[in-house]
Parts: C-alpha cells; structure tokens; sequence
C-alpha cells in the first residue's frame, strides 16, 4: 500500500521563510519496518544548528529534518509484530521526523504510556534520554549532591533539573532574568547566566563547589564551568551553541572541547571531564537500543506520574514549520516548540 506523506524540507542554509513543503509516496514498510503515523514532532536545537550547516554529522542538503517523533503505528512491514499496530511510540529519528509520516525500524520504537498526550511526550523524547543518561550514565549524581544547569529553563535542561530534584539532588540552574521563575518552580536555584560573575554567584551557593556541571555551551565559557567544580566533579560537555553562528568548520567547536577535556583529565587532579554524545555507541547497535528504550521508558514513566511536567511552548501545524523554527530560534520562549501533523 502507497501512503502520501506530507515533508518540511531543509534546501540548504536558508532563513527559516526557505523551508518548502513537499508531498511524496511512501512504499508499504519492509521487513522488519514499520509506518508510523506523526502526531507530534519537535524543533530542537540540533534542526537550528543544521539550518546553518553547523551540527556535525548532518546529511547534505537537501533533507527533511526531524530529529525525533510520536505517533501511532500505521502499517507493518514482513515479520514485525503485529501487537505493535494502532498503538503510541516515540523514535529517535536524527533527521526525517518533520513529517506526516515516517518510515522505520520497528526496534526502535519506545511505547508511550496511555493516557500521556502525543505533543507532552515529544518534549522528552530526545531531552530526556539525553537528561536521564548524562545525570546518572555519565556524571553519575547521587542523592545530596549539588549540580550546576546551563540553560536550566531549555529541553534538555528543564528535563535535567526535574530529574535530579527527582532524585535529591540540589540543582543551580542558569537562566535568563525572563525565566527565572520557570527555573524556580522547577526546584532549582536560578541564577541569571549573563551575570558578569558568574563563577563568583555560583561559588556563594555552594562554595566548596559542585559536584557536576552540564554544559552544553562550549567555546571559552567551558573553562568557567570546569572552575565550578569541587576536588572531585565532574564537568559534561554535550554541545557548542557559543558557535553557533560562527562560520567556518562545523567541527572545529568540538575539536578543540575534546583537546581541553583531554588535558584535563591528563592532568594531576581528581575532577573528570566528559563530552556526551547522544549516538555514542550507535555501532553496538543492540546495547545501544536497549539504553534508549530503558532510559526513555523511565523518563515516560515519570511523566505519566507527573513527577516530569512537560513545557509545550507552543504548537504549530507541520505547513507552518517556518514560524516554528523562528520562534524557537528567538529564545524568548520556555520548552519546546512542537510540530502537529
């Protein structure tokens, strides 16, 4: 059976006015495939970045981005199982996910629990294993420790600070003066990131200093975040949106992170430092499906309890992608900005 898809499509490095919309076929699902029917799709910082080119690793253009979706099985390709049809998943999709309706594989689909709404599922579905895997993976937080958030009022961030206090974790979260309230009903302590001292403010609160900041800003502020930290933290990389604009190598941001990381942890001290990579791993294909599925089930599973509460920005219909990406773009809002088929 041929299905009609809808597709927002990336041209190239255009403003998001460039952004075309496309119908095209899409073949019946093949072995081991599944039809997924798109009921919600976010625009993430990763989709800003390859606007401009600048997210290592993306495709050439032109593509359809989308880095991740929920929706309902549609079809089933030869030998998936056929329980898996009319019901709610989400998938990590990288680029395909702005869409009516995507192709893909079915071991790749997280169940969403029932009851939870398509859209509040898509705001942790990236964010949330991200969140979940650096915290505990990675920093390894534990209960009565002190972390520091970049961007604690973002995707990623808001879902990390909900975790941690989750978790009795006390958490310092930066923020713009606008969102400071945001960041306090999340249970952290805000603190405006464009303070000029901010290592100063941040050593008020914990003056022994942390014991885990995440940092998904790069460029020289990194060496900031790396003074945070107490006899025995640990510093998490997991972006450069200080170059975001900046021409040049999409690559050379990342580079010089992992140079500064390298010498760090070859120093003589106890602190570590990490950059995350959300597709590290992705060739032991298996053990990287079951940590995906088990870290974005919990997180499901808090949200559906209501310990998570999802931030919805705002909804736009996929024809409407452009004024999505330009708000988004334009940091005057909290959560995440959410495309409905």
């Amino acid at each position: 059976m041929v299905t009609l898809t809808t597709e927002v499509v990336l041209p190239g490095v255009v403003e998001p006015s460039g952004l075309r919309i496309r119908n095209r076929e899409l073949p019946a699902p093949e072995a081991g495939k599944v039809l997924l029917r798109v009921e919600a799709t976010g625009v993430s910082f990763a989709e800003q970045q390859m606007r401009l080119n600048r997210y290592y690793g993306q495709p050439p253009f032109p593509f359809v981005p989308g880095y991740d979706a929920v929706g309902t099985v549609a079809e089933l390709g030869p030998g998936v199982d056929p329980g898996l049809r009319d019901r709610r998943f989400a998938v990590v999709t990288k680029v395909g996910g702005w869409a009516s309706h995507v192709l893909v594989d079915a071991a790749d689909l997280v169940a969403v629990p029932d009851g939870v709404d398509p859209a509040d599922a898509e705001t942790v579905v990236v964010n949330g294993v991200t969140a979940r895997q650096m915290l505990f993976r990675v920093a390894d937080a534990r209960p009565g420790q002190t972390i520091v958030v970049l961007g604690a009022s973002g995707g990623v961030g808001s879902t990390l600070v909900q975790l941690a206090r989750h978790a009795g974790i006390s958490v310092i979260g930066t923020a713009s003066a606008r969102h400071r309230e945001t960041v306090e009903k999340l249970g952290a302590t805000a603190v405006d990131y464009r303070d000029p001292d901010l290592v100063g403010r941040i050593a008020e609160l914990a003056p022994n200093g942390v014991d885990a900041v995440f940092d998904h800003v790069g460029g020289p502020g990194l060496k900031l975040s790396w003074r945070m930290l107490n006899k025995r933290g640990t510093l998490v990389s997991y972006g450069a949106a200080a170059s975001k604009d900046e021409a040049g190598s999409a690559q050379l941001p990342y580079i010089k992170i992992y140079a500064q990381i390298a010498m760090w942890n070859t120093s003589p001290n106890a602190r570590t430092a990490h950059f995350y990579n959300f597709w590290s791993g992705h060739r032991q294909l298996a053990t990287f499906r079951q940590r995906l599925n088990e870290d974005l089930t919990a997180v499901f599973g808090l949200l559906a309890d209501g310990v998570i509460v999802p931030h919805v920005a705002a909804r736009f219909p996929l024809d409407r992608a452009a004024e999505a990406l330009t708000l988004a773009e334009s940091r005057t809002v909290a959560g995440k900005v959410i495309l409905t088929p």
